[in-house]
């Protein structure tokens, strides 16, 4: 059959920036995979997509004007059922055969196949390839079904009477095979062959496509319209980098800044504007955050990363004379600017310490109370890790966690919540105080996503790790555990937050004992204020409190200090780091191993996952883990206390007391190599067991019926395990 490209274009009103290079993928994806899926393509079809802010498209290469037909074999019912016993047709056959639109005549079709329990009846047909304008009419209202679409509106056809839902109205619809328009219908329109091109720049109002392989040229030279996303991406890329260099000037490198106004021009030419250079007293995150958020703009940095006066415009169209569209754009700034150093100068004029009252005005949960309550949490667990990790820091960490959170009162923060720490910082600094305090103001938010920096000093190490303990422990207490995909608190970037700076911080404190300090400490606070509530309410009513009262004052508070809090918190970061481990590359195996012991020092992990690694490639690695496994089943089933002291009048056998030297001999050195922190090394020293095991477990019965004799092999063997298991659970890593 012949074989020409596809091309489909749904022309619409302006596509919303942030969603179109989905909804272009989307388009081209679900449309290509429709299509195969009815043997319209094939595996070497190529499927090219378009994306402008006003059409989605797609290019298909080799697709057939018809599919091909194909035999299937239809599963009608049990032959016992279709058949009598003289082997007539069953009224229930020849309706089942109606219904497939055939009749008694297909009965010498029939073919019997045994599927295990009974005879089935199935009938052999040709099933006709679907034509292309069937196929591509399916494709089409598949690829629209199932467009990410942020926001559905409502709009009315053409015909003033029907309405239908779209991300945005839809204008025109082109649908060529070859040079041949495609039959097909979406949201009132019938495919044709003629489109528009730019709004303002374009050489025609109307573009007619001669074929499906002309669409993106005659965009280019017709419609004055760069079709490809990724090609009207590359050329402002390309725009940038020699404006900004005719400046010897960098522009800021933000990839999605470029995909948005990559979705807001159709023909790109980028121009040069500056503003007044008394702005740049204001901190440089303010300017280059309202130019990027509010003008999509992109600032020009010198040579050492500062920002300048200047900036770039991606405008969408190309006058002779650019000087009115840069004005335009200088004129818009301003203003923006001019706010930004207002809310800068007006801030500067009350202390950080002067706003810490007003904190108790923000609520942050209604059942965690305000910021001020919030931050007096902060403060407490900060400076009980302080005291802990290094007691020298703890008035800078108690200081940097007080100040921590009233930037949130600030009116440039109150305009651009983004900046929340930053400002903080500079308001700090501007103060005169101490740098590590300063820096921890901004730092105690990180890492805020995958890849972000880690505090820079230890001070914002630990009010970082404070800020997220007191929000996991807070919202656990109060029943807002994330589920599914749902986590509206962002509780795993929290715990994924307190892993990274124990372990990329390499800090030597347990994790056990910083969770139940925060619950400590939450739990208390908490209490209190439901008991003084209990109180004032008693008041009130003019009662006098019994203990009762205390008990249900005290209620509250039992989802955060009931048994088994601090493991639900401690089962959920383990989850994450998991996790987190499996994405950087270490098998389910490797993880598994290090993690079922779950080690107080998160900072230790790395090296004992390495460990483990490294064990598994020795050859003596697969029999060990499998005996290692071997004996923690054996040792499952003991009921009663299990020892490890063997006594070596009680080893009959020579394999038992093989073992038995062979421990003695490698115990100590694995031990004294484990202390050490080389657990590598710890681990490579227990190969030497492989061949004592396996002799034991050849020549020696456990359970003997000697009641001694059993304990005694039972306590080597609990020897031999905890041994081998101080590092990681060897038996994961058994097949």
């Amino acid at each position: 059959m012949s074989k020409q490209n596809l091309l489909v274009e749904l022309f619409v009103e302006e596509l919303p920036p942030k969603a179109l290079k989905k909804l272009g993928e989307s388009f081209a994806g679900v449309l290509f995979e429709t299509l195969k899926a009815q043997g319209l393509v094939s595996d070497e079809s190529v499927v090219t997509n378009f994306a402008t802010p006003r059409r989605l498209a797609a290019h298909v290469t080799a697709v057939a004007a018809k599919a091909a037909d194909k035999q299937v074999a239809q599963k009608l019912m049990p032959a016992s059922v279709g058949l009598d016993a003289n082997g007539n047709v069953t009224p229930a056959l020849v309706k089942k055969l109606q219904a497939l639109g055939a009749d008694e005549s297909a009965v010498a079709q029939l073919r019997k196949e045994n599927d295990g329990k009974a005879d089935i009846l199935f009938l052999d047909a040709t099933q006709a390839g679907a034509t292309l304008a069937e196929g591509l009419q399916k494709a089409l209202d598949e690829a629209l079904a199932k467009l990410p679409i942020p926001k559905v509106m409502t709009y009315q056809i053409n015909d003033g009477w029907e309405s239908v839902n779209f991300v945005r109205p839809a204008h025109g619809l082109v649908a060529l095979h070859g040079t041949q328009i495609v039959s097909a219908t979406v949201l009132g329109l019938s495919a044709g062959n003629s489109t528009q091109g730019h709004r303002f720049e374009a050489k025609n109002a109307t573009i007619t496509i001669q074929s499906a392989d002309s669409y993106a040229q005659q965009l280019a030279d017709e419609g004055a319209v760069i079709a490809s996303f990724g090609a009207r991406k590359a050329e402002i890329v390309r725009q940038l980098t020699a404006a900004a260099a005719k400046e010897n000037l960098t522009p800021i490198d933000d990839d999605a800044l470029l995909d948005e106004v990559t979705a807001l021009v159709e023909l790109p030419n980028v121009l040069l504007g500056q503003f007044e250079q008394e702005f740049l007293e204001v901190p440089q995150e303010c300017l280059i955050l309202t130019m990027k958020a509010n003008q999509k703009y992109f600032p020009l940095l010198d040579a050492n990363g500062k920002l300048t006066h200047k900036f770039l415009i991606v405008s969408n169209i190309k006058p002779a004379d650019p000087s009115k569209v840069i004005g335009g754009n200088e004129r818009v700034v301003r203003p923006r600017l001019a706010d930004a150093k207002f809310f800068f100068d007006q801030d500067r004029k009350k202390t950080l310490e002067s706003r810490i009252d007003g904190l108790a005005k923000v609520v942050y949960h209604n059942k965690l109370g305000s910021q001020g309550e919030r931050n007096a949490r902060v403060v407490a667990i900060a400076k009980a890790i302080a005291e802990q990790i290094n007691p020298s820091l703890t008035a800078k960490v108690i200081q940097a966690a007080r100040l921590s959170k009233v930037d949130l009162l600030t009116d440039m923060v109150g305009e651009f919540p983004e900046l929340q720490g930053i400002m903080g910082r500079y308001y700090a600094q501007h103060e005169g105080l101490d740098d590590d305090v300063a820096f921890a103001i901004e730092d105690h938010y990180k890492p805020r996503f995958a890849g972000d920096d880690l505090p820079r000093h230890q001070v914002g190490v630990i009010v970082a790790l404070a800020d997220k303990l007191e929000t996991l422990v807070g919202l656990f207490s109060i029943g807002e555990k994330p589920t599914g995909d749902k986590d509206p608190f962002a509780l795993r970037r929290q715990a994924l937050g307190i892993i990274r700076m124990l372990i990329d911080g390499k800090l030597e404190v347990s994790l056990s004992d910083l969770t139940t300090l925060a619950i400590s400490i939450i739990g208390s606070e908490q209490i209190q204020k439901e008991w003084s509530l209990k109180l004032s309410q008693l008041e009130a009513a003019n009662k006098p409190a019994t203990s009762g009262d205390r008990m249900v004052a005290t209620g509250y508070v039992g989802r955060a200090m009931a048994p088994g809090a601090l493991e639900n918190i401690k089962e959920f970061i383990f989850d994450r780091l998991a996790n987190n481990l499996r994405e950087q590359g270490s098998s389910s195996q490797e993880v598994d191993a290090v993690l079922s012991l779950t080690p107080e020092l998160l900072s230790e992990v790395p090296a004992r996952l390495a460990a483990v690694r490294s064990f598994a490639s020795l050859v003596e690695a697969p029999a060990l883990a499998a005996a290692n496994k071997r004996v923690g089943n054996i040792l499952k089933k003991v009921e009663g206390e299990l020892t490890t002291e063997v006594n070596a009048n009680l080893l009959q056998e020579p394999a038992e007391k093989a073992l038995a030297d062979a421990l003695t001999a490698v115990k100590p050195k694995a031990d004294q190599l484990f202390e050490s922190g080389d657990y590598t090394a710890s681990l490579q020293a227990l190969a030497v067991l492989k061949a004592p095991v396996d002799a034991f477990f050849d020549n020696v019965m456990v359970n003997a019926d000697n009641v001694d004799l059993r304990n005694n092999r039972l306590a080597l063997l609990n020897q031999l395990h905890q041994a081998m298991n101080r590092v990681a659970d060897l038996s994961k890593l058994a097949s």
